[in-house]
């Protein structure tokens, strides 16, 4: 069984080798190693704060290092990343304990005799800097782009979209840690009840500002390891996602189609706010991911969802005009997310400028299927016009028989057919919603 710090490092070290998603590759290896609570919080600690922050580490041991980082193995790298997080943003942690332990893993996975030394007398120069040492950097967006960790052309992005202090409130948002954001199921239970049991086994739970059915929930752990999760008491979805289904204004009894349905936190809403009454075929272009909605809806016990094996781009004939209301969440860019998933701001921008064209296309598609006076909602979880508002207007000048409709959200009160929120201003992901209304 491994530590929490060993299992951050080879977590952190096989998602740079391999492009993959840390949470993802976090779960399994925390799993895997057979972490404990306590060990498991920790180790997730590591990572995320370690992706958040990682090219202000970058910096700062780039200051004390003799040769380039990129020259490093890359465990060595991680480790080192990993341990200047612990020195440099957790106080509770010792830092002759981080040191101690980074040494002994460099021991352990590098494969020079020399890096343990390295690495020991890195963090003791690191330590020496202190927690506070400056950014030198004359260029203000190069200085946002390490302070807060966000690739220069994000930061570019985000003050032509925001302005300067609206681009460093939502990096610094981008940055914190949010609580985990659970939709009560009201067919099984109730907010106050769930949120008593929770508390009970050392979570913290408390009721969401002004969104009900909702909790916020911090100290949970495992979340699928829970029974009231188990017993389909609640499930996890952003506010702004349900939100969003809140838009479309559903209504018990009607047939209803998610396009682009997993993991399936928009079925599950609509389906709930619809009291399981009514019809809604929810798809996904994957058959493992359609187990998976078909796995919710048994869990959450919501028989009128159907899941469908379909692609949202393909025209299916039999479905032409026979839908109250289409919901289009379409692939997106994710960078509405990055609080959640900080390893998406690294991504490679260049495949983003063809995420358009495919949106455009799912939204020409599906459009197809909802009758006339029916419902069509268009949502992504990025925050970038071009993905967002551009295609939705776009859609509206090729198909005059759709007009954008005003809907009604709590706490945030009437909306001009499309909103764009923010973690920074809704304290939500960030996330895009337009309702078009059909001409009757």
């Amino acid at each position: 069984m491994g530590s929490a710090r060993e299992t951050a490092v080879l977590t952190l070290a096989a998602c740079e080798r391999q492009g993959a998603w840390s949470d993802v590759h976090l779960k399994r290896s925390i799993r895997e190693q057979g972490l404990d609570r306590r060990d498991a919080a920790l180790c997730a600690r590591l990572c995320y704060g370690v992706l958040q922050n990682k090219l202000l580490l970058d910096w700062r041991l780039a200051q004390v290092c003799s040769m380039k980082l990129e020259k490093l193995e890359v465990k060595v790298l991680c480790n080192l990343r990993v341990a200047a997080y612990q020195l440099l943003f957790l106080d509770r942690i010792p830092p002759s304990a981080a040191v101690n332990e980074a040494v002994e893993l460099a021991k352990r996975h590098s494969r020079s005799p020399r890096a343990a030394g390295m690495v020991n007398g890195m963090l003791r120069a690191l330590l020496r800097q202190g927690k506070t040492a400056e950014i030198e950097e004359a260029d203000k967006v190069k200085y946002l782009s390490v302070r807060h960790s966000h690739p220069r052309w994000l930061v570019e992005e985000f003050i032509a979209l925001l302005g300067w202090e609206g681009a460093q409130a939502l990096l610094e948002a981008d940055n914190c840690q949010p609580p985990t954001t659970a939709q009560v199921n009201p067919l099984r239970t109730f907010r106050e009840k769930l949120a008593e049991e929770l508390r009970s086994m050392g979570a913290q739970a408390e009721p969401h500002p002004w969104l009900e059915d909702c909790l916020l929930l911090t100290g949970t752990g495992d979340l699928e390891r829970l029974d009231s999760f188990r017993r389909g008491e609640f499930y996890i979805q952003d506010a702004a996602s349900w939100l969003a289904v809140l838009a479309a204004g559903l209504m018990p009894g009607q047939r209803v189609l998610d396009c682009c349905a997993a993991p399936g936190g928009k079925s599950f809403a609509a389906a709930i706010g619809m009291e399981n009454r009514g019809e809604l075929i929810s798809c996904d272009i994957h058959p493992h991911k359609v187990k998976l909605l078909e796995a919710g809806r048994d869990r959450l016990g919501l028989s009128m969802i159907t899941p469908t094996l379909q692609n949202a781009a393909q025209r299916r004939e039999d479905w032409v005009e026979g839908f109250d209301a289409v919901l289009t969440d379409v692939p997106c860019s994710g960078l509405g997310i990055i609080r959640k998933k900080p390893d998406i701001r690294y991504k490679d921008p260049r495949p983003l400028g063809e995420l358009p064209r495919v949106q455009r296309g799912i939204l020409d598609n599906c459009a197809q299927y909802v009758r006339p006076g029916g419902v069509l909602l268009y949502s992504t979880c990025t925050v970038l016009p071009q993905e967002n508002g551009d295609v939705v207007d776009g859609f509206l000048a090729d198909h005059p028989e759709f007009v954008p409709e005003p809907f009604q959200l709590p706490h945030l009160g009437e909306q001009p057919g499309r909103i764009t929120f923010w973690p920074h201003i809704h304290g939500t992901d960030g996330f895009f919603a337009a309702k078009l209304r059909k001409r009757g």
